[in-house]
């Protein structure tokens, strides 16, 4: 049975333009790290001005009405986009903006107009760049844990506060978070969800001394950042919402953190992988000769496509606003599991020269070891493996009189 994405010719024809468009907006010298972490100043300029670029055609975030600054594209030309993009090792959007991808989409939901029209337009256009601040020392995933308090003073909410494990490298305009309002009020209805600028006058941002791998859920040193609010003022009209309904805004940047979010590409790593062990010799013969390692190939390969497959599905059901249940925590647990199995299976065709980071003497100039810590890393965000199988189970009515809802994307 073929799983693959099928295209139209009409299709074909976007894909054309698309093709066409990036190679001459693209700067030809553009590289990217093998470890966020490693982001020079001038790249990070060069990819923010790509999603500009990307933003003026609707193309950053290309499923919302072009009233927001979207570009009101089916899911299966966006799905193209992404393709293309791929080629060039990027994404939607082309830098780290997971608080746009995730916030954006509350912010559509919950919002009311006059929100939208204020906050929209620059995240999806590109023009400003969104950190989520979820995590606190007390409350990881325990999201509504969080201690953080936001207390109503007239027009304003005065913030008081810590999160952690945040953003990435160079800052930001704008940061989303859910917050306490309400001490006295019960569990998942005493929390709200604020929309701060990222300059205000209380706000400390204070880079963390990370070993771990870089990504949107790892760190290396300075990649992740402890945020503190010492009396932040906020303007009440930056509450989505409504008083006390911050749970249920979350519950629509959890179902795209929980696996219904971005597309799932072909794993780069895999393929660079398979390549080296049929292209490398070792006593006179390829690595991809030893039967042991052949199996370890297929291994990989079979895990790698069916994790793609999936998010493939995902990606579809959640953009063509198709019922959705367990599908999104299924393939986000999946990924995170078979990562790290691909991350062992890997170490162990390649024995521990695997881990050498060395960019001449480590395999594929050190990706490998960097993949590897990034596996252990992963298991974590977007919600760890234990909760992806809370969530499944609910979907599914396992221990509830009632199954539960996926999150409302539109």
């Amino acid at each position: 049975m073929d799983f693959e994405v099928t295209y139209t010719p009409e299709q074909e024809a976007f894909r054309a333009e698309v093709r066409g468009w990036l190679s001459e907006n693209i700067p030809a010298d553009l590289t990217q790290p093998v470890d966020p972490a490693d982001l020079t100043l001038e790249q990070y300029h060069k990819l923010r001005e790509l999603g500009r670029r990307l933003g003026a055609k609707g193309w950053l975030y290309p499923t919302y009405p072009q009233a927001y600054g979207g570009g009101d594209l089916a899911v299966d030309v966006v799905m193209i986009l992404e393709e293309e993009l791929d080629r060039y090792g990027l994404h939607l959007p082309p830098y780290y903006d997971s608080g746009g991808r995730l916030g954006g989409a509350s912010i559509f939901v919950w919002g009311t107009e006059e929100q939208k029209q204020h906050f929209l337009p620059p995240i999806f256009r590109g023009e400003w760049r969104t950190w989520q601040l979820l995590s606190e020392p007390n409350a990881g995933s325990d999201l509504a844990g969080v201690q953080t308090r936001a207390v109503r003073d007239g027009d304003s909410y005065v913030i008081n506060g810590q999160k952690i494990y945040i953003g990435s490298l160079y800052g930001c305009e704008m940061m989303w978070t859910i917050v306490v309002t309400d001490p006295e009020a019960p569990r998942h209805h005493n929390l709200g969800w604020l929309m701060i600028p990222y300059d205000l006058p209380g706000i400390e941002v204070r880079p963390m001394e990370l070993l771990t791998a870089g990504g949107e859920g790892g760190a290396s040193p300075g990649l992740k950042h402890t945020i503190f609010f010492d009396n932040v003022r906020v303007p009440a009209f930056n509450l989505v919402g409504g008083e006390n309904n911050g749970w249920q805004v979350a519950t629509t940047h959890l179902e795209l953190e929980h696996g219904g979010g971005g597309i799932v590409r072909r794993n780069r790593i895999v393929d660079q992988f398979l390549e080296y062990c049929t292209t490398t010799k070792h006593n006179g013969a390829t690595l991809s000769r030893n039967p042991d390692v052949r199996d370890d190939m297929v291994d990989v390969y079979v895990k790698s496509e069916i994790n793609r497959l999936f998010g493939l599905r995902t990606y579809w059901l959640s953009h063509a606003h198709r019922p959705r249940s367990y599908e999104g925590p299924q393939g986000s647990y999946y990924r995170k599991i078979t990562a790290l199995e691909i991350a062992e299976t890997m170490l162990r065709a390649l024995g521990p020269y695997a881990m050498t980071n060395d960019p001449q003497w480590g395999p594929l100039q050190g990706l490998l070891e960097h993949y590897q810590r990034a596996a252990v890393v992963g298991l974590h965000p977007g919600g760890t493996t234990d909760i992806q199988k809370v969530v499944m189970s609910r979907r599914i009515g396992i221990g509830r009189a009632a199954k539960e809802q996926a999150g409302r994307l539109r």
